[in-house]
């Protein structure tokens, strides 16, 4: 019996085996009647014959050899071995006239005529893919606007290809599918010149809920929302009535349109940026299509769409226009409803010490969400342990019970005022005091850092793969204690003091020096060298150096920063860049990251260092290779030209004391200020060692069938994790945590929404003191204007971007006014992309001021609200001089 090489969508032999997961669903679509593109598919048959006739079998299951899941760069090795071996195959003459035939079988929906150049999607179907309990979504590829027979025949090759990409192979490992079953089926389908795209869930992918569709809508062809360079419409409709019951309009700042030979990104139109795609009437009839596929399938589903509107002449050209069916495949991992209801944010706060009051400052200022299962155990712990210490160095007492708790995960400074705690402090200060007050840089330089370094690296040295799960347990505590140590050490010398010094430097010049005319104390301070800013300038070489090879500098402006760091990691150079400039980057690369990649985002090391993911790195570089952007070169001259020019007139007019402590406090600043900057960026130093400690014990639990995926460790409690490493090491089984961890993810989720008070209890005669000095407070929840500190000064009107984390980076768009709750040094990329900066926490001296006043962009800092009174798309004014927003 002959092979089936091709069949025609709506075939019912379309079945996994033969047309794979995608090709399956849309065959069983199509013969459903749901209104799905017409077209074919290439069948597993003619992906076998394909590699029979090359004789590729025994060389892919060689190069397998090599591919380690734990170790990406072989995984690249291994993927760049097999698609070499593709490149140079030849598709079999048989198989290459039926995808003709079919191909020019096709009816070209604008025309009766037969078009040889129809545009088409050729997309991969994997047989090990979109099945119940595995999506495997984004795993091989897809290639839009497709036209003529051979860029149809080059796509189907690089399709197949595509089953043996780095993170397939990968995905496929870990989760035990056999890489000698596997094979790949190809559809081939008209491509809808769509107006509008998105993706549908029939149940709320978040919540569980089987009542809702959660619709996302973007203009374009929906690749920009794919790939996560757009936000888009959110909408939840009733499944019963298919009422829309929330709207959510994004400001879309770019859409996916066709253009020769493929796709690129363009900026949406004006008119169209902040306009709702779907209507409410549109959203009910596409809801309902859902429903129809749910009652199809007969379980909640995930379902790609495109819309298509009228031509321009009136004519209807596909059909009934309206909507289309792209894919569909059941919600992997929805969460039980049960188990994940709707929770609203929490409404009471109270410490858990009676008599005590708590705010949210000193070390909390690097802890701007709620603590992730672990580290509010764990990490709290060694926090407390290390403030009980400093404590009893600087005052000789110990601290009555626990200085850091929790409020609904949110962490606070709590004190008890008993007259004891007022007494003892009356009388702070110990002999020694001073001198550790005054040894602070060598306390840092000689001490804290170097043994901060030698911790990891004694850890470093010690193969991961080979060390008891207790070990790894025993490692983390120990890199974050001495993470806890650095910090105690700068909080209580070098922070200090260079706040103290700048503030004293502004403090004088204000009040017996400065002239109406004469530019702020800040300015002073401008156009220094500190680690953040010479990250930045080693990013921007790195944009330089691609420009040395146009190969090079085509390939990183067009290819996905995903993608990008997959390459990065791996070994082999990316097919149309020579090897030897691309080896002479990537290693540029690497030094980059092993420089400045420790960086972090805030002291809960459930989150992401720049070493762990580099994609927003690879962002600002790909800003400066577009021209965007200012040279941080040539910012700092011009900022250390207006510094030297204010203290060479001002210098000029004054004498005798006033000029000697005029340039006494000055140097101190500038020595001061940015060795700050330094010791903080260098504060998670241990935080990539540490986080591959948690991972490895993660990727074992997981093994143990106890956690879903390896960064589910963070959603343990410490006495948990220590009960797991145990059985571990003695090699017992586990029992499931999915379920319980859901759970906690959703009462994050509602924590994470709700605006924690700046200080407790609420309405206390202490703290209504308090926030009379406040810039902000936490219940300030109305009005058009947010106050908080002028840390830069300036006035700008634009767009805003709130980022709650580095996940969001590749949100910001150059020009746009960053909002976040804090911004630590590992956030200094975005700086040269912002007009302007928002923060909830932070002071005029705080790290995201003087990036600020670097990059001379406005800036208000401590509004207490910001990231959630402004949402992304809308217009403020940020007036850096009288620390205002304006929300219009």
């Amino acid at each position: 019996m002959a092979a089936t090489y091709v069949l025609s969508l709506s075939d019912p032999r379309a079945t996994l085996a033969l047309a794979g997961g995608k090709g399956a669903s849309l065959a069983r679509l199509a013969g459903a009647g749901l209104p799905v593109p017409d077209g074919f598919h290439v069948t597993t048959a003619a992906y076998r014959q394909f590699i029979a006739e090359n004789d590729l079998q025994p060389r892919i299951l060689a190069a397998l050899q090599m591919a380690d899941p734990s170790k990406p760069a072989t995984l690249e090795t291994t993927s760049s071995q097999i698609s070499a071996l593709f490149a140079a195959a030849h598709i079999p003459p048989a198989i290459a006239d039926e995808i003709r035939t079919a191909y020019s079988a096709i009816p070209d929906p604008q025309s009766p005529i037969p078009n040889p150049h129809l545009p088409v999607a050729v997309r991969s179907s994997a047989t090990a893919e979109d099945l119940p309990d595995l999506s495997f979504a984004g795993q091989q590829e897809t290639y839009l606007n497709v036209q003529g027979i051979e860029a149809v025949l080059d796509a189907v090759q690089r399709c197949w290809a595509s089953l043996w990409t780095a993170r397939a192979i990968g995905y496929r490992m870990q989760h035990g599918i056999d890489q000698k079953a596997v094979s790949l089926a190809v559809v081939v389908q008209q491509l809808v010149p769509a107006k509008a795209a998105g993706v549908m869930f029939t149940a709320n992918p978040f919540t569980g809920r089987r009542d809702q569709v959660m619709i996302s809508a973007a203009w374009g062809l929906g690749e920009s929302m794919v790939g996560g360079t757009v936000t888009p419409d959110m909408l939840t409709l009733d499944k019963a009535t298919g009422h829309v019951t929330a709207r959510d309009t994004a400001d879309k700042q770019v859409m996916t349109v066709r253009v020769a030979g493929g796709t690129a990104e363009q900026p949406t139109p004006e008119h169209l940026r902040r306009a709702p795609v779907l209507n409410d009437a549109q959203a009910t009839a596409l809801a309902r299509l859902g429903v129809q596929i749910e009652d199809l399938y007969g379980m909640p589903m995930d379902i790609e769409w495109a819309f298509t509107f009228p031509s321009s002449s009136g004519r209807e050209v596909w059909g009934e226009g309206g909507f289309f069916i792209l894919q569909a495949r059941p919600i992997t991992a929805l969460p039980p409803e049960s188990s994940a209801p709707l929770i609203p944010p929490p409404t009471e706060w109270k410490l858990p010490a009676p008599k005590a009051i708590g705010f949210r400052s000193s070390i909390i200022e690097q802890l701007p969400d709620p603590l992730t299962p672990l580290f509010g155990t764990l990490g709290l712990r060694v926090i407390n342990v290390g403030t009980a210490r400093l404590f009893n160095e600087l005052f000789g007492w110990g601290l009555p019970g626990e200085i850091y708790v929790t409020v609904n995960d949110y962490a606070y400074f709590q004190m008890r005022l008993t007259f004891k705690f007022l007494f003892q402090m009356l009388g702070f200060l110990r002999p020694s005091t001073f001198k550790i007050l005054v040894r602070s840089v060598e306390r840092w330089r000689d001490e804290a850092h170097p043994q901060y370094e030698a911790i990891i690296e004694r850890w470093r040295s010690r193969p991961l793969r080979e060390l008891p799960a207790a070990d790894l347990l025993t490692a983390a505590r120990e890199l974050l204690a001495e993470t806890v140590n650095t910090y105690t050490v700068l909080q209580s010398g070098i922070v200090g003091l260079a706040m103290s010094v700048e503030m004293g430097f502004a403090a004088f010049y204000d009040k017996l020096i400065k002239r109406r005319g004469d530019p702020p104390a800040l300015t002073f301070l401008l156009g220094l060298d500190s680690l953040p800013i010479l990250a930045e300038k080693s990013l921007y070489d790195l944009a330089q150096a691609c420009r040395e090879s146009s190969e090079l500098a085509d390939y990183i402006a067009h290819t996905p920063v995903t993608s990008l760091a997959a390459q990065l990691a791996g070994e082999n150079a990316p097919p149309d860049v020579p090897a030897d400039i691309w080896q002479a980057w990537q290693q540029r690369f690497r030094a980059h990251l092993a420089r400045y990649g420790h960086t972090i985002y805030d002291l809960d090391f459930a989150k992401p260092t720049p070493a762990d993911d580099p994609t927003p790195l690879l962002e600002t570089v790909k800003m400066y290779l577009k021209g965007q952007g200012t040279s941080p070169y040539e910012r700092q001259q011009t900022l250390a030209a207006r510094r030297d020019e204010a203290i060479q007139t001002v210098s000029r007019r004054l004498r005798g004391l006033r000029l000697k402590w005029f340039r006494k406090l000055l140097s101190w600043a500038h020595r001061y200020g940015p060795m700050r900057e330094d010791s903080l960026a260098d504060l998670g130093l241990g935080y990539p060692l540490l986080r591959q400690m948690l991972g490895e014990l993660g990727r074992r639990l997981v093994e143990a069938g106890m956690l879903a995926q390896a960064d589910d460790v963070y959603w343990l409690y410490e006495a948990e994790v220590n009960e797991a490493a145990a059985a571990l090491d003695r090699g017992e089984n586990l029992s499931s945590m999915a379920e319980i961890i859901l759970q906690r993810k959703a009462v994050w989720q509602a924590e994470k929404q709700a605006i924690p008070p700046v200080g407790l209890p609420t309405g206390s005669k202490w703290l209504r003191r308090v926030e009379k000095i406040a810039p902000a407070r936490s219940n300030d929840a109305g009005g058009a204007i947010l106050k908080g500190i002028g840390a830069s000064p300036g006035r700008v009107t634009g767009t805003a971007c709130v980022l709650r984390g580095p996940e969001e980076f590749t949100q910001m768009q150059p020009g746009s006014i960053l909002v976040a709750a804090i911004t630590t040094p590992a956030w200094t990329p975005l700086f040269a992309m912002a007009a302007g900066i928002v923060t909830d926490v932070g002071g005029p001296f705080s790290h995201g001021s003087i990036v600020a006043r670097e990059y001379g962009i406005p800036a208000v800092m401590g509004t207490g609200v910001a990231t959630r009174r402004i949402h992304s798309g809308q217009t403020i004014t940020v007036d850096g001089t009288a620390g205002e927003v304006i929300l219009v």
